[in-house]
């Protein structure tokens, strides 16, 4: 007998029921409200079938097993509809619950990846049966997205691991390949292929249709107990009486999510399962419809896989990987983009000065892999040819037949011109080049080059090995070919890029350039330093603006100050600096605090190992007013809407032309709190007209860096997402 809906196909032969998810006109499975129509009809089925019924299968049609929840639909949730969520949830739960205790063996036949539903459909399984491929990722990464684990996934992977064994999984929604499913006792079987998964299934099903007892799951066993104890075994109990200060501290308060599945576990351990399930669900529904939940899946889940696709590609060009790249310039920015390169099999020219300082260079890669080969975590021998993909030389001749040459030098036009001239003939046919600068326009740039269609910015950020974003800058002159490769390239060396336009610190830079100005100018209106910081941690920045500007450099800062003066000059302007900028300039110029390189900044460096760096007393005499009327809100609203308003300002120019770019560069390129979904996801989340309002009223109190235009306002609300 089969029967046919829109996701589900059913088939009941030879006493096997198969389950077989395949969703109409979508290359993955997903919760979707036809799916669960079809959930419920394929239940129902099955209660009927079920003295025919042997051993039931779920199976996959896709090339996964199933991606999760319907994204989409939750962008449309609004707050009152989480009532009906509630029991939209519930129904997919008693539907769950109905099948793994009718009595019957229920085999997952897990093909490929399943993550977040997905991952909890599969747990319906008495027996999981997976592909012994370590491409294959399973999991709950909800919290990354905002939201929990909601269809059964907190309540089971709890029981299954305990209090303690599940945080890691949900908490931190960390991913696992079937073979370390299998360890941790997830995961039953592994078979070669997924030609082997039908046969192994109905192999155990043989074994345990006729046993007397009937299938179920662990926590459905009288003798069942929670692995480690519950909350009120007293080693657990102490260690839940600190967990949510530990978590607050790395929330801020900011991110429901985490405290909600935590909320969820504990409540959930300290009752029977079934009322674990409906409280689950609450915290759920209580959640899914949320601002935080919608700027984060908004974010993370779209924005992201619009890059990882390509939107911001160039199209119709054939895709690319460069297999020989130079470096100009041995630093730590040089340094670490060899090792990234290096690390991704591709072969690498680090170019500097002397032979002393590329070698230096190269030995960055050395500082990095040692500690994880003394550890156990790399083998010697893959170090060794990491190592070996990177030639240190002081010699142009030696960037001879390379795909790509990018300069990574100090900030100095001069200079740049200099090595670029000596450079580029080096490269072999059909090769281009790019500048790793942070602030100067790439078209002036690219007046040293003798093919500016040729020439673009790749911006890394510090530390190369870290950080994932690259900002990609197209100049006047780059052509689409240019940019695709430059694209392709930063993908196959495993970061994320986005693509923006020339100007004046282009998108990343000039932004950030706002937050940090903006903590300088309220030392300047007399705020004391220590509430500047407070403010940038409680917005949700990782660190305040004044630690960042030690770390990036104060005498950096004043540098390009200087560069963007005489730039003016040049054509025939005037640049005003701002209050921020002026005061950065006292603080390197009067006082000879350059940032943390030099060991003075804000910040004091005491030089005894194990201190801790702590402002700078001085900011209290030099600058503080006795008196100064702050407020907190103010002061965090300053730091972030100073941010979204210049990103809105880069999108009206151009500069910016996709909203992902806009919110991902944001995030992973300048520290925007991941909560807002981005510097343009903040406006949309909270809405135009009231971003605009609050502006206006910040414009009005301090400054026209505040200020709105018609123009911009019309920019954010054309490219503004809909649903």
């Amino acid at each position: 007998m089969t029967a046919l809906m829109k996701t589900i196909q059913y088939e009941l032969k030879d006493g096997i029921a198969t389950i077989t998810f395949d969703e109409e006109g979508s290359q993955v499975n997903t919760m979707c409200e036809q799916w669960q129509r079809d959930l419920t009809e394929v239940t129902a089925q099955v209660v009927k079938d079920k003295e025919a019924i042997k051993g039931i299968l779920l199976a996959s049609n896709k090339s996964t097993f199933f991606a999760g929840a319907d994204l989409k639909g939750t962008m449309r949730l609004k707050p009152s509809d989480a009532p009906q969520v509630f029991r939209e949830i519930q129904e997919t739960k008693r539907c769950f619950r109905t099948l793994e205790t009718l009595g019957k063996p229920v085999v997952s036949c897990l093909n490929g990846t399943a993550l977040g539903g997905g991952w909890e459909v599969a747990l319906v399984g008495h027996y999981l049966v997976a592909v012994d491929d370590p491409k294959i990722q399973f999991g709950l990464p909800e919290i990354t997205l905002g939201l929990i684990p909601g269809a059964s996934g907190i309540t089971k992977m709890t029981r299954l691991l305990g209090l303690m064994g599940a945080q890691p999984y949900i908490l931190e929604s960390k991913l696992f390949p079937p073979r370390e499913a299998l360890e941790l006792g997830l995961v039953h079987e592994l078979v070669p292929d997924a030609a082997a998964l039908r046969p192994a299934a109905l192999a155990w099903i043989e074994k345990h249709a006729g046993s007397a007892a009937p299938a179920h799951q662990p926590w459905d066993d009288k003798n069942y107990k929670m692995p480690g104890g519950t909350p009120s075994n007293p080693k657990i109990a102490g260690m839940l009486s600190v967990a949510p200060a530990v978590l607050k501290q790395k929330t801020r308060g900011l991110y429901p999510a985490p405290e909600y599945a935590l909320a969820a576990m504990v409540e959930g351990a300290q009752v029977d399962f079934d009322t674990a399930l409906r409280i689950e669900s609450r915290y759920l529904a209580k959640l899914i419809a949320s601002p935080v939940a919608k700027n984060m899946i908004n974010t993370f889940f779209f924005n992201m896989n619009a890059i990882k696709s390509g939107q911001s590609r160039p199209k119709d060009i054939p895709r690319y990987k460069p297999q020989k790249v130079g470096i100009l310039g041995a630093g730590m920015m040089g340094g670490g983009i060899a090792y990234t390169q290096a690390s991704r099999g591709v072969a690498t020219v680090l170019k500097d000065v002397s032979m002393e300082k590329a070698e230096a260079g190269k030995g960055y890669s050395v500082k990095i892999t040692q500690p994880r080969v003394e550890k156990g975590r790399m083998n010697p021998h893959d170090q060794a040819a990491l190592l070996a993909r990177i030639t240190p030389t002081e010699s142009a001749q030696d960037l001879r037949g390379c795909d790509l040459i990018i300069e990574a030098v100090f900030e100095n036009r001069e200079l740049k011109a200099r090595v670029t001239q000596e450079a580029e003939p080096m490269l072999a046919p059909g090769g281009f080049f790019a500048s790793n600068t942070s602030t100067l326009p790439i078209t002036g740039l690219a007046k040293a080059s003798a093919k500016p269609e040729k020439f673009v910015g790749i911006h890394f950020f510090s530390p190369v090995d870290k950080m994932k974003l690259v900002e990609i800058i197209r100049s006047r002159q780059t052509d689409d070919e240019t940019v695709a490769r430059a694209f392709d390239y930063v993908q196959a060396i495993g970061k994320i890029p986005i693509v923006v336009n020339d100007s004046r610190g282009f998108f990343t830079s000039r932004v950030f350039g706002t937050f940090v100005m903006e903590g300088a100018a309220m030392i300047g209106e007399g705020i004391p330093a220590a509430v500047v910081e407070q403010a940038g941690i409680q917005a949700g920045m990782p660190v305040g603006p004044l630690a960042v500007l030690d770390e990036t450099a104060l005498s950096l800062s004043v540098h390009v100050l200087d560069q963007t003066r005489a730039d003016y000059r040049a054509e025939g302007g005037t640049y005003i600096a701002t209050p921020g900028e002026l005061l950065v300039e006292r603080m390197v110029k009067e006082f000879d605090r350059n940032g943390r390189a030099a060991g003075a900044g804000f910040y004091e460096y005491p030089e005894e190992k194990g201190a801790k760096k702590f402002l700078w007393p001085e900011l209290k005499v030099l600058f503080e007013k006795p008196g100064v009327a702050w407020d907190m809100q103010d002061l965090k609203d300053r730091l972030l809407y100073r941010q979204a308003v210049e990103t809105a300002r880069c999108l009206s120019e151009g500069v910016l032309t996709t909203v992902h770019d806009a919110n991902i560069g944001s995030i992973f390129g300048i520290g925007f709190p991941a909560w807002t979904g981005g510097a343009l996801q903040f406006i949309y989340g909270m809405g135009v007209d009231t971003f605009s309002t609050r502006a206006s009223q910040l414009a009005d109190k301090y400054g026209p860096g505040f200020a709105l235009t018609a123009k911009v306002q019309g920019a954010i609300r054309s490219h503004q997402p809909v649903w």
